[in-house]
C-alpha cells in the first residue's frame, strides 16, 4: 500500500487528511501502510466514503481482470459532462464569499484491536474560501468537529481545490486528464488515485462548469471504470453510479438518473477484508444535500 501524500497537498488537504484520520479506520498498522481514502474526502481531504444497499450491475469486473473501461461508463459520463456543462452556478462570486456544502457522510472506524465498522450517517457542513486564501470551517459535530477551522491553501500548488484555482484548470478533457494523472496521489493505482480525485472535486468542492465537463469526459479514459445501474447514496437517493473496484473495496460516484446531477458516493467491500467487513458490506457513504456560495464562514443558505 502507498502513503498517505504529505509532500505537494496545500495546507487545507492536510487539514483534512488528519480530521479524516480521526473518523477513518484507525487500524494497528503503521500510517505509511494505511490506504489513502477518498478525500473530502476533501475538501472527502482524506476520506472514506461510500453506501450500499442492493445493486444491479450492468458490468461486474473481478479485481483480478478489470475492463479497460466500458462502453456504457464512457457514454454515462458523456451524458453527466453534458449536464455539469449547463448546470446552473451562482453569479458574480466574490473571492471573499465561501462555497458552503451540507452532507451526510458515515466513515469507517475501529477501536483498538475490535473490529472496523460503519459509523451512524451524520450531518457535516464545510466552508471553503472561494479563493483559498482564508480559512474554512468544518461543523461535524458527532466526531467532535464544532467551529472547527480549515488552514487557508498555499498559492500556487498544482492540486489546490479553491474555486479561483478550479477556474484555471483545462476544459479540454485531455488536458484535464494530464492534470488529473499529475496530482493525483495516495491510491494503490494510478488509476484508482485518478478516479478517488474525480470524487474528491465532486463531493466538496464548486467545480466551474466548463471544468466540471472536462473532468466527467477525462474520467472515461480511467481504466476499469464501470456502471452501476442502481447505487443508493447516504441520504436513501437511488442513482447510477460509475464504480471502480480496488484493494478489495468498489468505490462509487452516484448521480441522478434523470438530471445527472452529483449525488454522492458509497464503498463496498468486493470481498473479506482483514480490519472486519465482509464481502458486501458498506464501507463508507455520503450525500451532498446542499452546495451554494455564501458571503461568510459559518453562514447558511
Amino acid at each position: 500500500m502507498n502513503q498517505l501524500p504529505e509532500q505537494d497537498l496545500p495546507p487545507g488537504r492536510h487539514r483534512l487528511l488528519k480530521e479524516h484520520l480521526m473518523t477513518e479506520i484507525l487500524r494497528d498498522e503503521p500510517l505509511p501502510e494505511r490506504k489513502r481514502k477518498p478525500w473530502l474526502r476533501p475538501a472527502f481531504g482524506a476520506v472514506a466514503v461510500a453506501a450500499v444497499t442492493a445493486v444491479t450491475f450492468t458490468v461486474l469486473p473481478s479485481e483480478q481482470s478489470e475492463p479497460a473501461r466500458s462502453t456504457e461508463a464512457v457514454r454515462l459520463l458523456e451524458d453527466i459532462a453534458l449536464a455539469a456543462e449547463h448546470a446552473d452556478m451562482p453569479a458574480d462570486i466574490r473571492d471573499d464569499q465561501f462555497v458552503y456544502i451540507k452532507s451526510k457522510v458515515a466513515w469507517t472506524s475501529q477501536s483498538g484491536d475490535g473490529p472496523a465498522k460503519l459509523d451512524p450517517v451524520h450531518e457535516r457542513e464545510v466552508w471553503l474560501s472561494v479563493d483559498g486564501k482564508q480559512e474554512g470551517l468544518l461543523e461535524e459535530p458527532h466526531h467532535g468537529f464544532g467551529q472547527e477551522p480549515l488552514e487557508a491553501q498555499t498559492p500556487g500548488i498544482p492540486s489546490n481545490t479553491n474555486y479561483r484555482h478550479l477556474q484555471t484548470l483545462p476544459t479540454d478533457p485531455d488536458k484535464m486528464f494530464e492534470w488529473l494523472d499529475s496530482v493525483s496521489q495516495g491510491s494503490s493505482s494510478k488509476d484508482e488515485a485518478d478516479f478517488v480525485l474525480v470524487g474528491d472535486l465532486a463531493r466538496e468542492s464548486l467545480m466551474p462548469p466548463a471544468q466540471a465537463a472536462a473532468l466527467y469526459r477525462a474520467a472515461a479514459r480511467i481504466s476499469g471504470v464501470f456502471v452501476i445501474d442502481d447505487a443508493v447514496d447516504a441520504a436513501g437517493r437511488h442513482g447510477v453510479a460509475v464504480a471502480r473496484i480496488d484493494d478489495g473495496e468498489r468505490h462509487e460516484l452516484i448521480f441522478d438518473r434523470k438530471t445527472r446531477e452529483f449525488l454522492g458516493e458509497r464503498e463496498v467491500a468486493v470481498k473479506d477484508l482483514p480490519w472486519g467487513f465482509e464481502k458486501g458490506d458498506v464501507t463508507a457513504r455520503t450525500a451532498v444535500l446542499a452546495r451554494t456560495v455564501v458571503d461568510k464562514r459559518g453562514e447558511r443558505p
